[in-house]
């Protein structure tokens, strides 16, 4: 049930249009340009944040229970010109594109070019990176061999764990300087580094504090020329809140919700992190405030509800800062990736579900808001009734909770060096990633093009798209002899790539590490504060740099056909094939039909193609994992593309399983579209062949017609099919429940379906925010049916 306060306060921020405030980064000029050189680096960037903190505009929105705005008002988003100093042209483009546009003002232009431009375009990240790398780095990142998130955006993906609802900003303060007295000038060469880091973080504990007692005293001061005696008692409830958190530890249920959203706005204006930061596991965070409360009498379920719903609008207030070229391409969406994980298990491995699941469920039903994104936590220990309820919001067909399989989690984390209580606390954030929640810095370094790779090894090493010669050569195509010289070809190439991109994602480790700390980060991540050690530094317990594979459903079905048609039937030959390729398949109708209609696919519980598929993940994995980071950690893989598919797609030519030029790669481990022809269960269990547990996140979404998990019999599907691709081993499952005659209707006339939300990747978006491309290749996933379900 939505109060009336909710549904205005809802309709404010689905109203509110996306524009630049320049606030933040006349902020960030003025004090670089009194400290920079004066203080340390780390003490500079908590200078700046306290200066955010101490003089950005405050807002309270009407009616509002939790407040607080990245920038003057909702969606009013701010730039980072340390990070990314836009051009003039940047700015115009954001202002006039169709999709994910930004208002820039006139006034907001001329500062951009008058003040930020001339002192930020050489000293921003964007610059020193792209001035770092080597000129054949830059040819393979023009080319979509693969995407760098960095290049626009800071590290992100950090989850907050329950520390800041058992601590004040005043007790972190109490742990910085008790690790300052511990420092070691006598025997550790870094202890000076480490004092200026430490003083960095208390100054940042002070910015946090000041965003509080600032909000404290304005909304005082509004209950003061407050006539309605009911608005000014919530002013002024909103000031006795204000006044006790960030400083303090939260008291009960509404002072938890407010301490995160002063954390999570730090956070998030302190840099702009990729993705935002995460409540975590939410309802085992808030559950011993509410049964506290619930039974003292102080706090309803309705209340709660409330509160909750407020807490949902102010994630939806806060579009992601704008992207451009290359890195808009692969992440073109307002949405900032908060996501918040409900259910799970317990830190002894009880089950995690609790009263306020069932509330957070109803919230995420009841809202339909595309921010923050939300998942369900599902173990064996779940209860099939919340299972069903998450089956039951996600059948109405916007793609939110997803859902996601806790065991696996666990073992991936326990996989990946956490202790076992670690694993247990952590879960997923962004699209589909998982960490050790408030403990570790999980860092998305970029999407990596596997067909890509492919199509320059058909080419001896060539970029077919460019002419350049990106890539090693390993033989002309029409001399391998046998399939199992075209994949050790394929595999020389997957190294040569790997090779260039982790060489470079060491470079920009170190400009962030030296050049970019996060001070108010760092307090609020395990293990910073008693090593003295930024978060971007390895201050963090755990450090893991992931790189996404994208397409594995198209280049398996590329290989398959290959090995099928070319080296096992002989129906073809490779010159013959390369033709086709050359000629995007126009002319060549007869070898087209066979690679597309008779050829194993991917996503049938074929072992044909599965074991390609295997075969393909095993390459990459083994290329990939183990390889050292900068931070004492090392690097592993995930499987999601967010938009990249369509981005690596428009840079590929024809592939041999029938795709043709140009158009977009599968999805996440999602097969090609049109390729998974057995049902729904074929899907999962071919998806399960692949190792999930040797990865940090995999993808796969299911598409369904409304009428097919209609009533009771659909919804017992549903759900069973999810435990049945969990039982595997399966990572996780989102749906589209959506006719593909209306996707086609909604293409037509925009205007009659603004409000058309569907599930793209990791993600939900509305309809008319996505490009024709994506809307196409949405409309052309397939269409699943139980009938004949082993799983139902």
């Amino acid at each position: 049930m939505i109060s009336e306060r909710v549904k205005k306060l809802r309709e404010q921020s689905l109203n509110a249009v996306p524009r630049i405030s320049m606030e933040r980064a006349k902020i960030v000029d003025e004090v670089y340009k009194k400290y920079e050189g004066v203080v340390a680096t780390p003490v500079l960037r908590a200078l700046v944040l306290k200066e955010l903190m101490s003089k950005k505009k405050l807002c309270i929105n009407e009616g509002e229970l939790i407040v607080g705005e990245r920038g003057e008002e909702p969606a009013a988003t701010p730039t980072y010109p340390e990070l990314c100093c836009h051009t003039l042209e940047d700015m115009d483009i954001m202002d006039r594109r169709e999709n994910i546009s930004f208002k820039v003002s006139e006034e907001g232009k001329t500062f951009q070019k008058e003040v930020i431009i001339p002192f930020w375009e050489k000293r921003s990240i964007r610059h020193k990176i792209l001035n770092s790398m080597t000129e054949e780095w830059k040819a393979c990142y023009k080319a979509g061999v693969f995407t760098e998130f960095m290049e626009q955006r800071g590290p992100g993906h950090t989850v907050c764990d329950d520390k800041i609802y058992k601590k004040g900003f005043l007790d972190f303060k109490k742990d910085i300087e008790e690790s300052m007295k511990n420092l070691d000038f006598h025997n550790d060469n870094e202890a000076l580094d480490k004092k200026h880091q430490l003083e960095a973080m208390s100054i940042a504990c002070e910015a946090v504090m000041t965003l509080g007692e600032r909000y404290a005293k304005y909304a005082k001061e509004l209950a003061d020329k407050e006539e309605n005696p009911i608005v000014r008692q919530e002013l002024l409830d909103i000031a006795e809140v204000c006044s006790h958190v960030p400083a303090k530890a939260p008291r009960n249920f509404r002072e938890a919700l407010q301490m995160y959203w002063f954390v999570h706005l730090c956070v998030i204006s302190e840099l702009n992190p990729w993705d935002a930061y995460c409540p975590g596991r939410l309802d085992q965070h808030l559950h011993p405030f509410y049964e506290k409360e619930v039974e003292a009498g102080t706090l309803t379920r309705e209340k709660a509800e409330e509160l909750l719903q407020c807490f949902w609008v102010k994630f939806n207030n806060q579009p992601a800062p704008p992207k451009v070229g290359i890195t808009l391409k692969e992440s073109a969406t307002y949405t900032d990736f908060a996501n918040i994980n409900v259910g799970g298990v317990r830190p002894d491995g009880s089950d995690g579900v609790n009263d306020v699941s069932y509330i957070l469920l109803d919230v995420i039903d009841e809202m339909r808001l595309l921010q923050p994104s939300s998942n369900v936590q599902i173990s064996k220990k779940s209860p099939q009734k919340f299972v069903k309820r998450a089956c039951e919001i996600s059948r109405k067909g916007w793609g939110q909770p997803s859902m996601f399989n806790t065991d696996a989690v666990i073992q991936e984390l326990i996989n990946a060096g956490k202790t076992l209580e670690d694993a247990r606390c952590g879960g997923n954030s962004g699209c589909v990633e998982t960490g050790a929640f408030g403990k570790e810095a999980y860092i998305l370094t970029g999407y990596f093009n596997l067909p890509k790779i492919l199509e320059i090894t058909l080419n001896n090493g060539t970029d077919v798209m460019t002419g350049e010669k990106l890539g090693i050569e390993t033989g002309e195509a029409k001399n391998f002899k046998t399939y199992e010289e075209l994949f050790e070809a394929y595999k020389k190439q997957l190294k040569h790539f790997i090779d260039i991109k982790v060489k470079g994602n060491r470079v920009i480790e170190r400009i962030y590490a030296t050049m970019m700390p996060v001070p108010f980060l760092s307090v609020v991540t395990s293990d910073c504060i008693s090593k003295g050690k930024d978060y971007n530094a390895g201050g963090a317990r755990y450090n893991v740099s992931y790189i996404q594979g994208v397409g594995i459903g198209t280049i398996t079905d590329a290989l398959t056909a290959v090995k099928y048609q070319v080296f096992d039937k002989k129906n073809i030959t490779m010159a013959e094939l390369m033709g086709a390729l050359k000629d995007n398949f126009e002319g060549h109708e007869d070898i087209l039909k066979l690679v597309k209609e008779r050829t194993p696919k991917y996503g049938n519980d074929d072992d044909y193609a599965d074991d390609v598929m295997k075969e393909i993940f095993e390459a990459y994995y083994k290329e990939v994992d183990g390889r050292k980071n900068g931070k004492g950690g090392v690097f592993k893989i995930n499987m999601l593309p967010t938009t990249c598919h369509v981005y690596f797609g428009s840079v590929i030519g024809a592939t041999p399983n029938g795709r043709k030029a140009h158009v977009p790669l599968s999805e996440g481990i999602s097969p090609e579209k049109g390729a998974d022809i057995n049902g729904p269960t074929a899907v999962v269990k071919s998806a399960a062949k692949m190792d999930h547990l040797k990865t940090g996140g995999t993808l796969l979404n299911q598409k369904f017609t409304p009428s097919v998990v209609e009533g009771e019999k659909g919804l017992d599907n549903m759900a069973n099919l999810v435990r049945t691709y969990f039982k595997l081993d399966g990572h996780h499952i989102q749906f589209n429940v959506v006719n593909r005659e209306l996707l086609i209707e909604a293409q037509k006339n925009p205007d009659e379906y603004r409000d058309l939300i569907v599930r793209v990747a990791g993600y939900s978006d509305y309809f008319n925010n996505l490009d024709k491309v994506l809307q196409d290749e949405i409309i052309d996933r397939t269409e699943q049916s139980f009938e004949g379900c082993s799983c139902c």
